[in-house]
Protein backbone atom coordinates (compact mmCIF):
# COMPACT_ATOMS: atom_id res chain seq x y z
CA UNK A 1 0.00 0.00 0.00
CA UNK A 2 1.22 3.34 -0.72
CA UNK A 3 2.54 5.49 2.24
CA UNK A 4 1.62 8.89 1.84
CA UNK A 5 4.37 10.04 3.83
CA UNK A 6 6.50 9.27 1.00
CA UNK A 7 4.76 12.23 -1.22
CA UNK A 8 6.95 14.52 -2.33
CA UNK A 9 6.97 17.81 -0.38
CA UNK A 10 5.02 20.86 -2.26
CA UNK A 11 6.29 23.91 -3.50
CA UNK A 12 4.27 27.13 -4.48
CA UNK A 13 5.84 29.02 -7.88
CA UNK A 14 4.35 31.91 -9.44
CA UNK A 15 3.36 31.54 -13.11
CA UNK A 16 1.17 33.32 -15.57
CA UNK A 17 -0.11 35.29 -13.16
CA UNK A 18 -1.36 33.03 -10.63
CA UNK A 19 0.79 30.59 -7.66
CA UNK A 20 0.96 26.80 -8.61
CA UNK A 21 1.66 24.07 -5.71
CA UNK A 22 4.02 22.01 -7.66
CA UNK A 23 5.50 18.66 -6.81
CA UNK A 24 8.89 17.75 -7.89
CA UNK A 25 10.66 14.28 -7.70
CA UNK A 26 13.85 13.23 -9.98
CA UNK A 27 15.78 17.25 -10.34
CA UNK A 28 18.58 15.11 -10.58
CA UNK A 29 17.23 13.96 -14.27
CA UNK A 30 17.18 17.79 -15.55
CA UNK A 31 16.54 17.83 -18.93
CA UNK A 32 14.18 15.22 -19.10
CA UNK A 33 11.28 16.36 -18.09
CA UNK A 34 7.63 15.27 -17.68
CA UNK A 35 4.83 17.12 -16.48
CA UNK A 36 1.67 15.03 -15.08
CA UNK A 37 -1.56 17.00 -15.22
CA UNK A 38 -4.65 16.00 -12.94
CA UNK A 39 -8.48 15.53 -13.15
CA UNK A 40 -11.52 16.55 -11.52
CA UNK A 41 -11.84 16.24 -8.57
CA UNK A 42 -8.59 15.30 -8.46
CA UNK A 43 -5.11 16.56 -6.93
CA UNK A 44 -1.71 15.88 -7.74
CA UNK A 45 -1.79 13.78 -5.49
CA UNK A 46 -3.88 10.90 -8.16
CA UNK A 47 -0.01 10.22 -9.28
CA UNK A 48 1.62 9.10 -6.24
CA UNK A 49 1.87 5.79 -8.15
CA UNK A 50 3.34 6.41 -10.98
CA UNK A 51 5.77 9.51 -9.75
CA UNK A 52 8.91 7.35 -8.59
CA UNK A 53 8.08 5.35 -11.21
CA UNK A 54 9.29 7.71 -13.62
CA UNK A 55 11.75 9.21 -11.62
CA UNK A 56 13.64 5.94 -11.16
CA UNK A 57 13.61 5.80 -15.20
CA UNK A 58 15.31 8.83 -15.35
CA UNK A 59 12.65 11.61 -15.54
CA UNK A 60 12.24 15.10 -13.88
CA UNK A 61 8.53 14.74 -12.54
CA UNK A 62 6.58 18.02 -12.22
CA UNK A 63 3.31 17.28 -10.66
CA UNK A 64 0.67 20.89 -10.32
CA UNK A 65 -2.39 21.20 -8.59
CA UNK A 66 -3.49 22.96 -11.24
CA UNK A 67 -5.15 26.38 -11.10
CA UNK A 68 -8.37 26.11 -8.59
CA UNK A 69 -7.29 22.67 -6.96
CA UNK A 70 -4.90 22.48 -3.34
CA UNK A 71 -3.02 25.22 -2.32
CA UNK A 72 -2.80 26.49 -5.93
CA UNK A 73 -4.63 30.05 -6.66
CA UNK A 74 -8.51 30.03 -7.35
CA UNK A 75 -8.70 32.98 -9.15
CA UNK A 76 -12.52 34.12 -8.78
CA UNK A 77 -13.57 34.89 -12.36
CA UNK A 78 -15.00 32.30 -14.26
CA UNK A 79 -13.51 32.97 -17.61
CA UNK A 80 -9.57 32.71 -15.84
CA UNK A 81 -9.86 29.14 -16.07
CA UNK A 82 -10.36 28.81 -19.83
CA UNK A 83 -8.16 26.45 -22.05
CA UNK A 84 -5.79 29.99 -22.69
CA UNK A 85 -4.95 30.36 -18.71
CA UNK A 86 -4.92 26.08 -18.11
CA UNK A 87 -2.19 26.04 -21.11
CA UNK A 88 -0.72 29.44 -20.76
CA UNK A 89 0.02 27.73 -17.01
CA UNK A 90 2.02 24.58 -18.32
CA UNK A 91 4.17 26.84 -20.90
CA UNK A 92 5.18 29.12 -17.85
CA UNK A 93 5.90 26.19 -15.53
CA UNK A 94 8.22 25.30 -18.67
CA UNK A 95 9.60 28.49 -18.52
CA UNK A 96 10.07 28.56 -15.08
CA UNK A 97 12.09 25.27 -15.32
CA UNK A 98 14.22 26.70 -18.12
CA UNK A 99 12.54 24.28 -20.70
CA UNK A 100 11.65 24.52 -23.93
CA UNK A 101 9.65 20.89 -24.25
CA UNK A 102 8.14 18.55 -22.19
CA UNK A 103 6.01 14.97 -22.10
CA UNK A 104 2.89 16.11 -20.89
CA UNK A 105 0.63 13.23 -19.12
CA UNK A 106 -2.80 14.23 -18.46
CA UNK A 107 -5.64 11.78 -16.77
CA UNK A 108 -9.93 13.38 -17.46
CA UNK A 109 -9.64 17.09 -17.22
CA UNK A 110 -5.99 16.89 -17.58
CA UNK A 111 -6.00 15.00 -20.63
CA UNK A 112 -8.70 17.87 -22.21
CA UNK A 113 -6.34 20.25 -21.35
CA UNK A 114 -3.04 18.79 -22.77
CA UNK A 115 -4.75 18.22 -25.54
CA UNK A 116 -5.35 21.66 -26.25
CA UNK A 117 -2.11 22.55 -24.45
CA UNK A 118 -0.78 20.60 -27.59
CA UNK A 119 -3.09 22.21 -30.34
CA UNK A 120 -2.31 26.06 -29.06
CA UNK A 121 1.77 25.70 -27.89
CA UNK A 122 2.93 22.01 -30.25
CA UNK A 123 6.65 23.78 -29.91
CA UNK A 124 6.25 23.09 -26.18
CA UNK A 125 5.05 19.51 -26.46
CA UNK A 126 7.64 16.96 -27.18
CA UNK A 127 5.16 13.31 -26.45
CA UNK A 128 1.76 13.34 -25.20
CA UNK A 129 0.58 10.62 -22.94
CA UNK A 130 -3.81 10.75 -22.10
CA UNK A 131 -5.66 8.41 -19.46
CA UNK A 132 -9.38 8.12 -19.93
CA UNK A 133 -10.32 11.35 -22.28
CA UNK A 134 -9.87 11.06 -25.90
CA UNK A 135 -8.96 13.79 -28.07
CA UNK A 136 -12.40 15.54 -28.36
CA UNK A 137 -13.53 16.85 -31.86
CA UNK A 138 -14.78 20.38 -32.42
CA UNK A 139 -18.01 20.20 -34.04
CA UNK A 140 -20.17 22.06 -35.46
CA UNK A 141 -22.12 23.02 -31.76
CA UNK A 142 -20.36 24.41 -28.81
CA UNK A 143 -19.98 21.04 -26.57
CA UNK A 144 -22.67 22.45 -23.78
CA UNK A 145 -25.13 23.32 -26.47
CA UNK A 146 -24.55 19.20 -28.00
CA UNK A 147 -24.47 17.73 -24.90
CA UNK A 148 -27.35 19.61 -23.56
CA UNK A 149 -29.51 18.19 -26.74
CA UNK A 150 -28.44 14.74 -26.44
CA UNK A 151 -28.19 14.33 -23.10
CA UNK A 152 -30.43 16.77 -21.33
CA UNK A 153 -29.85 19.58 -19.06
CA UNK A 154 -29.49 17.36 -15.96
CA UNK A 155 -26.17 15.91 -17.36
CA UNK A 156 -23.42 17.41 -15.15
CA UNK A 157 -21.82 19.39 -17.53
CA UNK A 158 -24.77 21.04 -18.75
CA UNK A 159 -26.04 21.13 -15.11
CA UNK A 160 -22.60 22.98 -13.66
CA UNK A 161 -22.63 25.34 -16.63
CA UNK A 162 -27.01 26.64 -16.33
CA UNK A 163 -27.41 26.18 -12.82
CA UNK A 164 -23.54 27.66 -11.23
CA UNK A 165 -23.24 27.44 -8.00
CA UNK A 166 -25.99 24.54 -7.10
CA UNK A 167 -23.48 21.15 -7.24
CA UNK A 168 -20.59 23.41 -5.57
CA UNK A 169 -22.79 24.38 -2.32
CA UNK A 170 -23.50 20.57 -1.84
CA UNK A 171 -20.59 19.05 -2.72
CA UNK A 172 -18.88 21.42 -0.32
CA UNK A 173 -21.37 20.18 2.41
CA UNK A 174 -21.14 16.74 1.60
CA UNK A 175 -17.29 16.81 0.64
CA UNK A 176 -15.94 13.72 2.49
CA UNK A 177 -19.34 11.75 1.35
CA UNK A 178 -19.16 13.08 -2.33
CA UNK A 179 -15.77 11.89 -2.28
CA UNK A 180 -16.10 8.24 -0.71
CA UNK A 181 -18.75 7.63 -2.99
CA UNK A 182 -17.06 8.80 -6.48
CA UNK A 183 -14.02 6.68 -5.70
CA UNK A 184 -15.26 3.70 -6.67
CA UNK A 185 -14.45 0.29 -8.68
CA UNK A 186 -16.19 -2.69 -9.87
CA UNK A 187 -19.54 -0.82 -9.15
CA UNK A 188 -22.55 -2.85 -9.83
CA UNK A 189 -24.91 -1.58 -12.88
CA UNK A 190 -27.82 0.41 -11.49
CA UNK A 191 -30.62 1.64 -13.67
CA UNK A 192 -30.35 6.39 -14.05
CA UNK A 193 -32.21 7.97 -11.15
CA UNK A 194 -33.93 10.86 -11.80
CA UNK A 195 -32.07 14.60 -10.89
CA UNK A 196 -28.51 15.39 -11.34
CA UNK A 197 -26.38 12.17 -11.08
CA UNK A 198 -23.73 13.51 -9.08
CA UNK A 199 -25.44 15.60 -6.73
CA UNK A 200 -26.97 12.03 -6.17
CA UNK A 201 -23.78 10.57 -5.55
CA UNK A 202 -23.15 13.21 -3.05
CA UNK A 203 -26.05 12.56 -1.04
CA UNK A 204 -26.40 8.91 -0.67
CA UNK A 205 -25.61 7.30 2.39
CA UNK A 206 -23.85 4.13 1.06
CA UNK A 207 -20.77 3.73 -2.05
CA UNK A 208 -21.34 0.91 -4.03
CA UNK A 209 -18.95 -1.39 -5.31
CA UNK A 210 -15.51 -1.16 -3.58
CA UNK A 211 -13.35 1.74 -2.72
CA UNK A 212 -10.32 2.89 -5.21
CA UNK A 213 -8.01 4.08 -2.44
CA UNK A 214 -7.52 3.89 1.12
CA UNK A 215 -9.20 5.86 3.87
CA UNK A 216 -5.50 7.50 4.50
CA UNK A 217 -5.36 8.32 0.83
CA UNK A 218 -8.83 9.07 0.19
CA UNK A 219 -8.32 11.46 3.13
CA UNK A 220 -5.45 13.99 1.68
CA UNK A 221 -8.37 14.55 -1.10
CA UNK A 222 -10.80 15.26 1.41
CA UNK A 223 -8.79 17.96 3.32
CA UNK A 224 -7.83 19.27 0.24
CA UNK A 225 -11.57 19.92 -1.16
CA UNK A 226 -12.31 20.82 2.42
CA UNK A 227 -9.88 23.87 1.94
CA UNK A 228 -10.64 24.97 -1.85
CA UNK A 229 -14.02 24.39 -1.63
CA UNK A 230 -15.08 22.78 -5.06
CA UNK A 231 -16.31 25.88 -7.10
CA UNK A 232 -12.19 26.95 -8.72
CA UNK A 233 -12.29 23.11 -9.82
CA UNK A 234 -16.14 23.30 -11.51
CA UNK A 235 -15.49 26.43 -13.51
CA UNK A 236 -13.13 24.29 -16.04
CA UNK A 237 -16.16 22.79 -16.83
CA UNK A 238 -18.02 26.54 -17.22
CA UNK A 239 -15.37 27.23 -20.29
CA UNK A 240 -16.39 24.65 -22.36
CA UNK A 241 -18.31 26.88 -24.72
CA UNK A 242 -15.45 29.41 -24.37
CA UNK A 243 -12.77 26.90 -25.05
CA UNK A 244 -14.87 25.91 -27.92
CA UNK A 245 -14.60 29.39 -29.87
CA UNK A 246 -11.00 29.83 -28.67
CA UNK A 247 -9.74 26.19 -30.77
CA UNK A 248 -11.79 27.78 -34.11
CA UNK A 249 -8.52 28.52 -35.63
CA UNK A 250 -5.84 25.98 -34.47
CA UNK A 251 -4.72 23.35 -36.88
CA UNK A 252 -6.94 20.37 -35.57
CA UNK A 253 -4.21 17.53 -36.07
CA UNK A 254 -1.57 16.69 -32.99
CA UNK A 255 1.60 15.32 -35.14
CA UNK A 256 2.93 14.22 -31.63
CA UNK A 257 3.73 10.93 -30.66
CA UNK A 258 0.69 9.81 -28.21
CA UNK A 259 -0.19 7.16 -25.91
CA UNK A 260 -4.00 6.95 -25.57
CA UNK A 261 -4.76 4.64 -22.46
CA UNK A 262 -8.35 3.50 -21.64
CA UNK A 263 -9.73 1.66 -18.93
CA UNK A 264 -12.16 -0.81 -20.48
CA UNK A 265 -14.90 -0.37 -17.68
CA UNK A 266 -15.05 3.43 -17.96
CA UNK A 267 -17.87 5.31 -18.70
CA UNK A 268 -16.12 8.04 -20.94
CA UNK A 269 -16.63 6.68 -24.01
CA UNK A 270 -13.81 5.85 -26.65
CA UNK A 271 -12.70 7.79 -29.93
CA UNK A 272 -13.72 6.35 -33.24
CA UNK A 273 -11.59 8.42 -35.18
CA UNK A 274 -8.88 8.92 -32.98
CA UNK A 275 -6.41 8.21 -35.54
CA UNK A 276 -7.65 11.01 -37.94
CA UNK A 277 -6.98 13.64 -35.05
CA UNK A 278 -3.94 11.72 -33.81
CA UNK A 279 -1.95 10.26 -36.19
CA UNK A 280 0.87 9.11 -34.17
CA UNK A 281 -0.97 7.54 -31.51
CA UNK A 282 -0.55 4.06 -29.73
CA UNK A 283 -3.73 2.59 -28.05
CA UNK A 284 -3.75 0.61 -24.55
CA UNK A 285 -6.92 -0.59 -22.91
CA UNK A 286 -7.03 -2.11 -19.14
CA UNK A 287 -9.54 -3.61 -17.48
CA UNK A 288 -10.18 -0.88 -15.27
CA UNK A 289 -13.04 2.13 -14.58
CA UNK A 290 -12.25 5.37 -14.94
CA UNK A 291 -9.66 6.19 -12.22
CA UNK A 292 -7.15 4.22 -14.09
CA UNK A 293 -3.84 5.17 -12.78
CA UNK A 294 -5.01 4.59 -9.39
CA UNK A 295 -7.05 1.64 -10.06
CA UNK A 296 -4.24 -0.24 -11.96
CA UNK A 297 -0.51 1.80 -11.06
CA UNK A 298 1.40 -0.87 -12.05
CA UNK A 299 0.20 -1.72 -15.63
CA UNK A 300 -0.25 1.70 -16.02
CA UNK A 301 3.47 2.23 -15.30
CA UNK A 302 4.22 -0.40 -17.37
CA UNK A 303 2.38 1.21 -20.49
CA UNK A 304 4.04 4.44 -20.11
CA UNK A 305 7.39 3.56 -19.15
CA UNK A 306 7.44 0.76 -21.99
CA UNK A 307 6.17 3.20 -24.63
CA UNK A 308 8.10 6.04 -23.55
CA UNK A 309 11.57 3.64 -23.90
CA UNK A 310 10.16 2.95 -27.23
CA UNK A 311 9.88 6.45 -28.50
CA UNK A 312 13.33 7.38 -27.05
CA UNK A 313 14.70 4.45 -28.85
CA UNK A 314 13.45 5.78 -32.01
Amino acid sequence: MFNSTNFPKPTLISVNGVELEVFEAGRENAGKPIVLCHGWPEHAFSWRHQIGALAAAGYHVIVPNQRGYGNSSRPTEVTDYDIEHLSGDLVALLDHYGYEDATFVGHDWGAFVVWGLTLLHPNRVNKVINLSLPYQERGEKPWIEFMEEILGGDFYFVHFNRQPGVADAVFEDNTYRFLRNLYRKNEPLKAPEPGMALINLANAETPLGEPVMSDSELAVYVSAFETSGFTGSINWYRNLERNWHLLAKVNPIIQQPTLMIYGDRDMVAKSENLTKFVPNVEVVNLDCGHWIQEEKPEESNQAILRWLEQQNSI
